[in-house]
């Protein structure tokens, strides 16, 4: 089930805690992505905290709100780019967007494998989508404190498995937020120390939540078309026009 807009908006632009995770999800997709310009970006579930850094150089940034989820004006004191609509039926042509974000939109949704449909669907040729997911086996998902204490948590080989089955091919994938998710002085303090050391020993500590990068995969046509020609074609309706004598 999707959370309330404004539950995540609360969480993310109002408390300590969400600005944290925001700052580090949003530096890890900037150097994923340093170069976006004239491409279209949009965000599926409530992605737009980590958005904003695209929205300079990119041809379009769209923010994507599932109706269950609700919607919210964004970004603020500009020109509103988040749209409502539904979660099986984006108001997006297909092939029209060239690098996707979703977070907090498949492990909410109740329909994911139709969700991964139109984001395929939506991506264009050589287009690259990431996918952010609660990590099981991660602390932020027993939180119910943090947005990633909802839904269904992921190993990383299960939301790989469910890439691959829609047709996307792995890029590349990370694990993210190893600092502890609580408001408490010293883990605030300790964050950004935890994040460091669990991008070097990622095996000792769990990070929060797996961040996937994957690309549009296409099925090539191999094989060189081959011309035959019939030897012996029919002659239906031949003797029509100028009757041909048949031996007997």
């Amino acid at each position: 089930m999707h959370l309330d807009v404004q539950d995540l908006r609360n969480f993310y632009y109002r408390s300590t805690l969400g600005r944290a995770a925001q700052g580090i999800l949003q530096s890890r997709l900037v150097e994923m992505w340093p170069d976006v310009k004239g491409q279209t970006v949009a965000g599926f579930g409530f992605a737009v905290p980590l958005l904003r850094p695209f929205l300079a150089d990119a041809r379009r940034v769209m923010a994507l709100m599932p109706g269950p989820q609700g919607v919210m004006r964004w970004p603020a004191n500009l020109p509103n780019v988040s749209v409502l609509m539904e979660e099986t039926a984006w108001p997006i042509e297909t092939g029209h967007v060239d690098r996707l974000v979703v977070m907090h939109g498949l492990e909410t949704s109740e329909q994911p494998s139709l969700v991964l449909d139109e984001c395929r669907r939506a991506l264009g040729p050589g287009g690259k989508a990431v996918f952010i997911v609660p990590n099981r086996a991660g602390l932020w998902s027993r939180s119910d404190k943090t947005p990633f204490g909802f839904g269904r948590p992921y190993t990383l080989g299960q939301v790989e498995n469910q890439l691959r089955k829609h047709h996307f091919a792995i890029e590349r994938h990370m694990s993210v937020l190893y600092q502890v998710p609580s408001t408490r002085r010293f883990w605030m303090k300790s964050g950004p120390l935890m994040e460091r050391m669990g991008q070097r020993i990622p095996t000792i500590l769990a990070g929060g939540v797996f961040v996937i990068e994957v690309s549009k995969h296409v099925h090539d046509r191999r094989g060189t078309p081959v011309g035959r020609e019939v030897s012996r074609p029919m002659e239906v309706l031949e003797g029509l026009s100028k009757p041909v004598a048949k031996p007997v």
